[in-house]
Parts: structure tokens; C-alpha cells; sequence
């Protein structure tokens, strides 16, 4: 039998931790409000909501991880150590750091607290693992530009150091959320917890000119044949890196144009590896659980703490699921694929896990996640006399076919009858702010029961 890594998943809020735990996460993480990365969206921004949150897991027999994992300018490092106090005080099972000066003083100060090494550090070597085991942490984040062989080679040659790495959730167009983006067009620093996440405005390409001392100027509409031609590339497979014959209008400059920007335009050069300031794909690297479980990684993470309960309650599940076939040498169950897909998501990559698919590969993975499409629409509230109260999120109507997620197994139902919250009858639920009631059939009404009485 393998080694069974830990399935580590976010907690924006108490509801969505339980979630976590219920679909069977072994741990949760959680920011620290003024020392995370994310400083908004964050339930946990008081210390008597952080307490409730690791109260509650350790009376799960859980983990329950704080994100302390700023680049601290000289002004937050006055209050820091003030602010931990009553942190520290609480027990979490470790704390998320990336700055090396932060990590000093919490390690001279509270040298029994477990720190982690954030992804925010980007150790993408085993000399670098080797330095922070030396310097008393437990647990290396490693950056998510590695790929399964460089992971491999790190556990080889430190295997006296806990290594965890994220397995799905947003990718940044940066070295791993070392960006600069947000703070240069909004002066909401990335690094203090203010992203604005402005890799994912939207740009438009504009054509320019250089002219004989090397600048830029001129502005043309890029032309259709430019976007048909890189359409026609990005469905093409190649087998290795260079092979890919380069468009030549791919060696001409541009400039972009942010929506609410008009006007200000930006310029770009685009070589071999692309075009770095677009938005990036999600991750979505669960075709790997095997060979991560195989490698001896002993974390998996997603993440996502702004993320809906839907979102922490499906990767739970499928991660979950994953990580046991994989452990029992089980064959990797390509559905979980298309269980993943009706999560929001910008389109799904595996990072740097893997650099170059087949044809075949990309086709197989393709195809997984177009079969089973699915909307998130409600959240169940409570269950009574064969009904169930929903909060709807998205539209859904009387004859729909509908998958109701539970930790004892999911079940497919259609929907025979609804009622508004006023008790008159229904066709359809329209969407975001309404609360309605669903008729149950008999079976899922009994598992729904045991959740919610």
C-alpha cells in the first residue's frame, strides 16, 4: 500500500471548511487578514472567527493551516510579532510564510511552531529545500513551475523534508504570484494581499510600428487572419519543444488595450514561449495524482479560498477519490476529468507538470471534460417533509436533471416539482437571490436528512 498524501484545501469561510472536510479534505488553509495574500473575501478576518475555524478542525481530527505569506514592507514588520501573539496562542497546526525575515522572527520568538515555506518563495531546487530544512521549517510549498521529473528529483534527494504542491485551482502569469501587474495599474500590490488580478482583464491586440530609433507607434485593428492563424497553430500538436514553426507575424510588435483603458496602449513582443501578460489557463492536474502519489509528495493542494462552497465541496470529492484510487493501485478514473469541468474555470491546463502532449493525450482530456459539462445552481439549506430549501445560483426549471453532491455518494434526480418560497408553484428557478423548494424523491431525501437534522 502507498502512501496516502494529504489532501490540503482552502477555507475562505467556516461553511466552506466543513465542506472541505465533509467531501474528505485532510486539511484546510486560511489567511491571515493583513499578512495573506488575501485580504479580501475573507470570513476568517477576525481572531474569534480564526479560533472557531481551528477549533473546529481539531475537533474533526483535522489540520488547519494560517497564510502569513507577505513580502512585509519596514512598516508591517513594527506590528507584526504584536499581531501574532494572539495567533500563535490559538495552536494552528502551522503557519504559511514566504519572507525570510518574517520567518526569522517567528522562529526566534515561537521556534515550536511548525512554518511552512510558501509557493510565494519559488524553491524550484533541492538546494533550496535543503537551506530551509536547515533553517528549522517542516514543509516546502514548491513553486509551481516544476515539472513531475524535477519534483521526483527533489524527493530523491531530500527526503528528510515534508514537499507539498498545488494540484489545481488559478494560475498566475508570473513566477508563481511574484507579479507586479495589479501594483503598476491599480497601486493594489499582489505581494501585500491587494491583487486585482489584471492578468485577466480584457486586452485587445492592436498592430504597431517600429520606427527608425526603435520605438513604437502606429495603431492598426490586428487583422482576422492573425487570430485564424493562431487558432489553427494552438490546434496542432507537437511532439517537442522548437519544432513548432514560428507565424511571421508572430516576430511582429503589438500593443494592448485594457477595456477600460481605451487608449492607453501597452507594447508587446511575443517570443517562442508566448505572450506572458494574457490571462493563464486553471489548473487542473489530477491526471497526476498517481505519479505524485508514486514520487512520495506529502501534500496536495488546491486552490481557491475566494472560491463558492460548490467549488470546495467538488474538488474535495474528486481529489479525494483520486488520491485513494491512486493509493490502491486502482487505474486513474478519466471522469473525474468532467466532474472538474462544471466548476467556473478559464479552460484547464496541467502547468508545467507535463510541457508537451500528444495529440492523443490532449484528445483524451478534451473529450473527458466535454461529456460532462455541468452548472453549479444551488445550495441545499435545509430539508423538511420530502422538500428541500435551496438558495439558487444559477437557473434551473421543473424536468431538469440534476446531480446533488453528498459525502456518502452523489445522486441524479430529476426535478418533478418546485415551490417559491411562499409556498405557489413553480416552473422555474431564475437565478442568483432566490430561494426556492424542491421535491425530493425517497432516497434522497433520506441521505439529505441524515445531513441536515
Amino acid at each position: 500500500m502507498r502512501h496516502a498524501p494529504e489532501l490540503l484545501l482552502p477555507a475562505g469561510s467556516l461553511a466552506k471548511m466543513h465542506a472541505a472536510f465533509d467531501y474528505g479534505a485532510d486539511a484546510v488553509y486560511a489567511g491571515q487578514p493583513r499578512y495573506s495574500l488575501r485580504v479580501r473575501n475573507n470570513d476568517f478576518s477576525t481572531l474569534q472567527a480564526l479560533q472557531e475555524g481551528i477549533d473546529g478542525a481539531h475537533a474533526r481530527g483535522k489540520q488547519f493551516f494560517v497564510a502569513s505569506n507577505i513580502f512585509a514592507h519596514n512598516a508591517k514588520l513594527k506590528t507584526y510579532l504584536r499581531d501574532m501573539e494572539p495567533v500563535i496562542a490559538m495552536r494552528p497546526d502551522a503557519l504559511i510564510m514566504a519572507d525570510p525575515g518574517l520567518i526569522m522572527m517567528v522562529r526566534d520568538k515561537w521556534p515550536e511552531i511548525p512554518v511552512h515555506l510558501s509557493v510565494q518563495a519559488n524553491a524550484v531546487n533541492w538546494a533550496d529545500v535543503k537551506f530551509w530544512h536547515r533553517m528549522g521549517l517542516t514543509r516546502v510549498i514548491l513553486s509551481r513551475e516544476l515539472s513531475l521529473d524535477e519534483i521526483e528529483e527533489i524527493r530523491q534527494r531530500c527526503p528528510e523534508m515534508e514537499l507539498e504542491v498545488f494540484v489545481h485551482g488559478a494560475l498566475c502569469i508570473a513566477y508563481s504570484g511574484r507579479c507586479l501587474l495589479s501594483g503598476y495599474f491599480n497601486h493594489r500590490d499582489p505581494n501585500q494581499g491587494t491583487c486585482t488580478n489584471s492578468c485577466r482583464w480584457d486586452y485587445k491586440i492592436k498592430n504597431a510600428a517600429e520606427d527608425a530609433s526603435g520605438d513604437l507607434g502606429g495603431m492598426q485593428v490586428v487583422p482576422l487572419e492573425f487570430h485564424q492563424a493562431l487558432a489553427e497553430a494552438d490546434n496542432n500538436a507537437f511532439s517537442a519543444l522548437h519544432q513548432q514553426p514560428r507565424h511571421p507575424l508572430a516576430d511582429q510588435p503589438y500593443f494592448i488595450e485594457e477595456a477600460q483603458r481605451p487608449g492607453q496602449l501597452m507594447p508587446i513582443l511575443e517570443d517562442e514561449h508566448g505572450t506572458y501578460i494574457m490571462n493563464s489557463k486553471d489548473l487542473r492536474a489530477v491526471e497526476h495524482i498517481e505519479r505524485l502519489v508514486k514520487i512520495g509528495v506529502d501534500s496536495l493542494k488546491v486552490e481557491g479560498r475566494t472560491k463558492s462552497l460548490y467549488y470546495a465541496a467538488r474538488t474535495a470529492q474528486v481529489y479525494r477519490q483520486a488520491i485513494d484510487d491512486a493509493v490502491a493501485g486502482r487505474p486513474f478514473d478519466i471522469s473525474l476529468l468532467g466532474q472538474l469541468q462544471g466548476l467556473a474555470n478559464r479552460g484547464y491546463t496541467d502547468g508545467f507538470y507535463q510541457r508537451h502532449h500528444t495529440q492523443t493525450h490532449q484528445n483524451y482530456m478534451r473529450g473527458a471534460s466535454e461529456a460532462n459539462r455541468s452548472q453549479y445552481v444551488g445550495d441545499v439549506l435545509s430539508v423538511m417533509d420530502g422538500w428541500a430549501r435551496v438558495e439558487v445560483k444559477n437557473r434551473f426549471a421543473v424536468g431538469d436533471r440534476i446531480e446533488a453532491l453528498h459525502p456518502d455518494g452523489n445522486r441524479d434526480f430529476t426535478i418533478a416539482r418546485m415551490l417559491a418560497d411562499d409556498g405557489s408553484e413553480i416552473q422555474v428557478a431564475p437565478g442568483s437571490g432566490h430561494f426556492v423548494r424542491i421535491e425530493l424523491d425517497g432516497a434522497l431525501n433520506k441521505a439529505l436528512l441524515a445531513r441536515y437534522l
